[in-house]
């Protein structure tokens, strides 16, 4: 009876450890806990703060944005209106100072007209100012020409660069004038002479029989000219394909028509190049096409901005390349023994 007493003693002493032990067990895990379950929530509280800040800030940054844009938009537009207002005040001051002209040129041909005997010939513009003493670019009259056969022609004189003389067979300068156009067109002439022309290839052989000086007078989009001048220039008729004889070139452009010389004029409806593609085709433009071009003068006009990488534009090779479009053109002949 004393063994089943100490037995049942030992079995509450054990009862009781493990009792303890489960107690202590709960108070450590319950203290661990308490203090993680803390932290984690003031983790999760940054974040929620950290992704609030985030979000107001690229909030503000796109309206900020936004505000910039709006104002970098007001500016340009301001500058576009600007630029279109002094490009309305240059026309109408260039407008006036045609009309001016032309005013003065048609009193002057009016009080000759009726002294004008045979030796007063006039064949071209290097004529009216030996002849008549004009000395005022502008447009002009020559005569019908009996022995061609050619009626009255219209023709845009400067009477100022290098002595002045000078008659104008080609001009680019405002790109309203396509210049991509068939062989009839070439031949007899298109645009406005006061504008964008093409003299015409018949009017330009008949300007071309006796010894000619060709100038050719050009500017790109930064506002740098050059010019190139060939001491002997002439076209053919149109049964010889208006062929282009051109010889001792002078000036600071460099030498871009020469590649052109001894070749017939070709159109986008006459290929008369000497390759196998058809260039009048792929350069947009009539011209003295070789194989094709080291320069094209009569090619897509191209507005600033536009003017690079563009090998069907108003190329000279020999200052920009073959990929720059330039901003303005002009080509002039007058005489070889001109004296002014």
């Amino acid at each position: 009876m004393f063994k089943q007493r100490r037995a049942s003693l030992r079995k509450q002493d054990r009862a009781w450890v493990r009792s303890s032990n489960f107690t202590e067990s709960q108070e450590e895990t319950g203290t661990s806990e308490a203090p993680k379950s803390q932290c984690c929530i003031e983790v999760r509280s940054l974040k929620v703060q950290v992704a609030n800040l985030t979000s107001i800030l690229d909030e503000m940054s796109h309206k900020q944005e936004t505000e910039l844009m709006s104002v970098f938009r007001q500016i340009m537009e301001l500058d576009k209106q600007n630029r279109q207002q002094e490009a309305r005040v240059t026309e109408a001051e260039s407008k006036y100072s045609e009309i001016n002209n032309r005013v003065e040129i048609m009193q002057l041909q009016t009080l000759q007209s009726a002294t004008q005997t045979s030796s007063d010939a006039i064949y071209d513009c290097s004529s009216l100012l030996n002849s008549k003493n004009y000395k005022i670019s502008g447009e002009y009259k020559l005569p019908k020409d009996e022995f061609l056969g050619t009626p009255e022609l219209s023709v845009f004189c400067d009477m100022e660069t290098n002595g002045g003389g000078w008659t104008l067979i080609q001009r680019r300068k405002v790109g309203l004038t396509s210049f991509n156009q068939d062989w009839k067109q070439y031949k007899n002439g298109f645009g406005s002479i006061r504008g964008d022309f093409w003299l015409g290839n018949d009017n330009i052989f008949r300007l071309t029989r006796q010894p000619t000086v060709l100038r050719i007078e050009m500017e790109d989009w930064e506002g740098q000219r050059r010019y190139a001048e060939y001491g002997f220039f002439t076209v053919s008729n149109e049964l010889n394909s208006y062929k282009l004889f051109l010889a001792n070139y002078s000036g600071n452009a460099g030498d871009s028509l020469r590649y052109h010389n001894n070749t017939n004029f070709s159109t986008m409806n006459k290929d008369n190049d000497k390759c196998v593609d058809h260039c009048a085709s792929m350069r947009k433009g009539g011209y003295w096409y070789n194989c094709c071009t080291d320069s094209n003068l009569n090619g897509v006009f191209y507005r600033y901005g536009q003017h690079t990488k563009k090998s069907d534009g108003i190329n000279w090779y020999g200052w920009h390349g073959s990929n720059y479009s330039l901003k303005k053109v002009e080509m002039k002949i007058r005489p070889v023994d001109f004296q002014p």
